[in-house]
């Protein structure tokens, strides 16, 4: 990959960062060189920081940093897109995006991951999900499988709403499964898809 830090005389690029999973664009900011070399080196958004005059980690204050998943260069070689998984508020009034946006998915499942996975990451005292997670994945199977059963039990009922309770437990349950695993839905879906014949 190369970038064209010469193109502009102070050296630097403007970096367009973006969430990897809601597609959703949180902010702008700057990079020369030697902040885009550490922003590979962290896999954390390093910036140059025009006001500090100096490299800046966004969330080496806040703790809200933006984890790289892809960073792509444009066509002429002196603008970056930078797609990440923020772990938190983006900008600094404590909005989503620096655009005042709420950065939720448009796909409910989606954004009910990012939920559980928030949930893990910064635990709740009064959270289920939570609780699930400190249980370990032994207790987070466990009722995966009674959930499964349950939802079996209901099917051969003639209980419509129980059997539709049933089943959203379930997916529930199962989408926490998968977070415990390191795995997202995406990631069972693209297996469906390899497996898809048209």
């Amino acid at each position: 990959m190369t970038v064209n830090f010469n193109k502009y005389s102070d050296g630097l690029v403007p970096a367009v960062i973006q969430d990897a999973e809601t597609n959703k664009v949180l902010m702008l900011g700057f990079m020369n060189d030697e902040a885009f070399e550490k922003t590979k080196a962290l896999q954390k958004v390093t910036f140059f920081s025009r006001s500090k005059n100096r490299l800046w980690t966004k969330g080496e204050e806040s703790g809200n940093y933006l984890f790289v998943k892809e960073i792509k260069v444009d066509c002429d070689e002196d603008t970056l897109l930078i797609k990440v998984d923020p772990a938190g508020a983006v900008c600094h009034t404590g909005a989503d995006t620096c655009w005042n946006e709420k950065n939720a998915p448009n796909d409910f499942l989606a954004a009910l991951e990012k939920i559980i996975a928030e949930r893990k990451r910064n635990p709740g005292e009064r959270s289920y999900t939570s609780s699930l997670f400190a249980k370990g994945i032994n207790k987070i199977a466990q009722k995966v499988g009674e959930e499964a059963v349950e939802l079996v039990i209901e099917a051969k009922d003639n209980n419509d709403d129980l059997f539709k309770d049933e089943a959203a437990d379930l997916l529930f349950h199962y989408l926490i499964l998968l977070q415990a695993k390191g795995f997202k839905l995406e990631d069972v879906i693209t297996i469906l898809r390899s497996r898809h014949v048209k």
